[in-house]
This record gives C-alpha cells, sequence and structure tokens, in this order.
C-alpha cells in the first residue's frame, strides 16, 4: 500500500508541475509530437517503398529457382602441344534433362520454409496473327501451382484464368502487338513444332518483359511444343520469409544435389538498395530519438533547478528520494506518451495527404505506431532519468536556501 500511495503521490505531482508550467510542457511536448511524427512518417515511406520494390521484383518471379546446369561446351580437337584459336559455340540453353525432377519437388516441399513449389517448362518461340510476329517465352506449369508463384488471376484484365487443352493466358503488351483480344487464336512455333492456341485470358503483372513476352499454357502443351515430353527446365518456389530466400536456397541444393538460386542472388543490386535503405532510416531515427530525448532531459533539468524548494519542502515533510524521483520520471512518460499519441496522428495524416502523388502506397501499420509509442516512453523515461536522479539527491535544507 506504501509504495501505491507512493507512485499515486508522484503522479499527481507530476501533473501539478506540468500543469503549472504550461509554457515548458507544451514547447516540450510539440517538439516531441514534431519529432515522433518525423519518425512515423519516415518509416511508413521507407517501408511502403520496400513493400513496393519486393512486389514489383518478386510479383513475377520465384523467391527459388532450381535448373539443371547447362551442358559446358565440349573442344572438337585436342592435340598435345598444339594450340587452336577457338570459336565457342554454347548449347542451347536448358536442353539437359531434369533427371527424377518428381523426387526433387517432394524434397523442397518437405523443406523448411518452402509455401509453395511449381515444376515449369520454359523455352523460346514465335507467336504469329494474321503480319504480326513476336518473340515470346513459352511458360507451361500446373495452374494451381503457377498461381502460387506469380499471381496472375489477380491481375486478369480480361478472361479466365484457366488453361487447359490449347488455351493460353498472355500479358497485355503482348496481347496489343498481335492485336489479340479474349478468344482469338494465334500460332506458336519453336522449331519445327507449331500450335494453334486460344487465348482465354490476359493479364497486367505490372512487369513488361512479362506483359510482353510471357505465354501461359498447360505444362503438357508447352512440353509437347518445346519438345519436352515428360520433362521441365526448372522448378520454382516460394518461401514464407523473403530475406530467408539465400539460407533455404543452400538447404534445397543440398538437399535435391540440383544447382539452386534465391531472388537475393538474382537481384544483389536491390538487395544492397533496400538495405543501404534501412540503414539510412535507421540513422534518422536515431537522430530524431536523439534530438526527443535531448529536449526532454533539457526542460526537465530547468524545471529541477526553478523547484528546487519545492523540492527541498517535499524532502523536509518526509516525502521519500524514490517519490522525488518517481515526479520527474512520470513527466518524462506523460510527455512521450502524449506526444507519441499526437506525433503518430500528424505522421499518419501527412502519409495520407502525399500518398495521392506517391507512386506507391504508403501505409502506418499497427506495428510502426506500437513501436513509435514504445520508443517515444522509453526514451522519455530515460530522458528524464538524470535529472529525476538529480531531484532525488538535493539536500533539502540547502534546496530550500537555494544554495548550489
Amino acid at each position: 500500500q506504501r509504495t501505491g500511495g507512493q507512485l499515486v503521490l508522484a503522479f499527481q505531482l507530476a501533473w501539478k508541475f506540468l500543469r503549472e508550467g504550461r509554457t515548458q510542457s507544451l514547447l516540450i511536448l510539440a517538439g516531441v509530437t514534431i519529432g515522433i511524427a518525423a519518425f512515423v512518417f519516415v518509416s511508413a515511406i521507407i517501408e511502403g517503398l520496400q513493400v513496393n520494390l519486393l512486389e514489383q521484383t518478386l510479383g513475377s518471379q520465384a523467391h527459388i529457382t532450381v535448373e539443371p546446369e547447362e551442358t559446358p561446351p565440349r573442344p572438337l580437337m585436342t592435340e598435345p602441344g598444339v594450340a587452336f584459336a577457338r570459336r565457342i559455340e554454347r548449347s542451347e540453353p536448358r536442353r539437359r534433362p531434369f533427371d527424377q525432377w518428381q523426387r526433387a519437388v517432394r524434397r523442397i516441399e518437405a523443406t523448411d520454409g518452402v509455401i509453395a513449389v511449381c515444376p515449369k517448362v520454359t523455352g523460346s518461340a514465335l507467336a504469329y496473327r494474321g503480319a504480326a510476329e513476336e518473340a515470346v517465352k513459352v511458360v507451361g506449369a500446373d495452374p494451381a501451382r503457377l498461381r502460387n508463384i506469380v499471381d496472375i488471376p489477380s491481375n486478369l484484365v480480361a478472361g479466365q484464368y484457366r488453361f487447359g487443352g490449347d488455351e493460353i493466358v498472355i500479358g497485355t503488351s503482348l496481347a496489343a502487338k498481335l492485336g489479340a483480344s479474349v478468344g482469338d487464336p494465334i500460332r506458336v512455333r519453336s522449331g519445327d513444332r507449331e500450335n494453334v492456341l486460344r487465348i482465354i485470358g490476359i493479364f497486367d503483372i505490372g512487369n513488361e518483359m512479362v506483359n510482353g513476352r510471357w505465354v501461359v499454357t498447360s505444362l503438357r502443351n508447352a512440353q509437347t511444343l518445346l519438345a519436352r515430353v515428360g520433362d521441365i527446365t526448372e522448378i520454382d518456389a516460394r518461401v514464407d520469409e523473403v530475406y530467408d530466400a539465400e539460407r533455404i536456397a543452400r538447404e534445397v541444393e543440398a538437399r535435391t544435389g540440383v544447382p539452386t538460386e534465391s531472388w537475393m542472388e538474382r537481384n544483389r543490386d536491390l538487395l544492397i538498395g533496400l538495405r543501404s535503405q534501412d540503414a539510412s532510416t535507421t540513422m534518422i531515427r536515431v537522430f530524431v530519438l536523439l534530438a526527443v530525448a535531448m529536449g526532454i532531459a533539457s526542460v526537465l533539468s530547468v524545471s529541477v533547478v526553478q523547484r528546487r524548494g519545492q523540492i527541498g519542502i517535499l524532502r523536509a515533510v518526509g516525502t521519500s528520494r524514490r517519490t522525488v524521483l518517481g515526479v520527474f520520471l512520470w513527466q518524462g512518460v506523460f510527455v512521450g506518451l502524449v506526444g507519441a499519441v499526437l506525433g503518430s496522428l500528424v505522421g499518419a495524416l501527412a502519409g495520407e495527404l502525399i500518398e495521392s502523388s506517391a507512386l506507391f502506397d504508403i501505409s502506418v501499420t499497427p506495428r510502426l505506431l506500437a513501436t513509435a509509442v514504445i520508443i517515444s516512453v522509453g526514451t522519455g523515461a530515460l530522458a528524464a532519468f538524470l535529472p529525476a536522479r538529480r531531484a532525488a539527491r538535493l539536500d533539502p535544507a540547502a534546496a530550500i536556501r537555494g544554495d548550489e
């Protein structure tokens, strides 16, 4: 009960001091509010930008790709002690069969962290419609598996997501180049094989390379067209945590014995950019919090000096050092909490105001708000600790006389 009474007394005195020094309280509250608003606003922008970059990059590619190595070129002429001028003619990409790919699929699915797996067959072809001719990439896969890797159904602009028999789904740019729409047939030729396929859906994935080149069809149809009957060219996988992709890729490679590449390896420049953004955001947050802490500490230090007489009287009538310490800690916590709430509102409002002109979503998440509140309150308490300790150590008699 005594401890509870001391807490209540400390809170009441803290509130009384804040009200009496209204001007100082409003100024430091304004400083904390602006600092937290900057913290929330900058964090929301950086997080929104990173999410947008990842969606644009990973929206049309797998997190992990497993595919056999290309067959290395062999020298046709070798003779010890004789030098030959050579021209290297590489074999056609990915013509090497994917041995026991069904077993590899099962092993990848059993790997911790992998949430989706899709065996695919891909290859180059030409698409014709009338006089129009375009180089395309044929992508053959099971539709249920493929949608877990590349979310084509959510990005359909016309037709349906279905490719059974002679049905295909293509991108908006390719449809425009061929002058085709849903229901139209196009001819697709790969080598000496040619099929007439019917467009059943058109998508816009937000990636021009995909929109302008992909011809998506069933696995069996693509295997026949690309002369890969019963075979595939690669296995795509999606992981639960995108930044764990490299670690999981190494585990998949050990399990399958097949070369495996993660999106982090394919997009090193993007990864460096994201990490640089994280470092920049951290530095901005640190400076903002230092400014908030210095503001709170300086104002409360002045308050201790101004209230030396009152503190001395409180100590003289039996108020404990712990209670005096609690008075100023409560002030720091109160200022941090109210500043966090107001700053979060201002930061969220600023994000809403510029979201209409930004090229990506700026969302202030509950996690970001909770982080802002915790950091602000913690910073307020820590910043108040030194002034509070100084106040608690004041000698009552010296404080009443105003001695240093």
